[in-house]
């Protein structure tokens, strides 16, 4: 699979596992490649399972996409399992190659025993707050 960023923006591309009757996958994979919605790459036409991916500029143009193949006619289900974001894998990047770990995480002499916590879970609002 080839990741891309289009024009300098974010480039998003996720998987999408589908579930038809096996009776139906051979119209349904045709259905769906000829769409341009999404890209067949393999299935299991006796368990009626298919991986396909959908790309988009955000979030959003692929949430239109899944729900496009799950409102196809002899679609069961059809789940998004895996997404990749051409912009978070940059920053994850910068950020491994970066020295801003604190030496405490780096020391592995440390014992985890000597680690002082200062926060404390049970006052945090989880509901938008502290």
């Amino acid at each position: 699979m080839e990741y891309k960023t289009i024009k300098g923006k974010q480039m998003n591309i996720s998987s999408i596992v589908i579930q038809v009757k096996p009776e139906n996958y051979d119209s349904l994979k045709d259905e769906l490649e000829s769409s341009g919605v999404c890209e067949y790459h393999f299935g299991d036409k006796e368990k009626g399972k298919m991986i396909v991916t959908v790309e988009g500029s955000g979030v959003e143009e692929e949430i239109k996409k899944l729900v496009q193949i799950q409102t196809t006619q002899g679609v069961i289900t059809a789940d998004m399992m895996q997404s990749y974001q051409e912009e978070l894998n940059e920053a994850i990047d910068e950020l491994e190659k970066s020295a801003q770990v604190p030496p405490v995480l780096s020391d592995e002499s440390m014992d985890i025993r000597d680690i002082i916590y200062n926060g404390d879970l049970k006052k945090k609002d989880f509901q938008g707050g502290v």
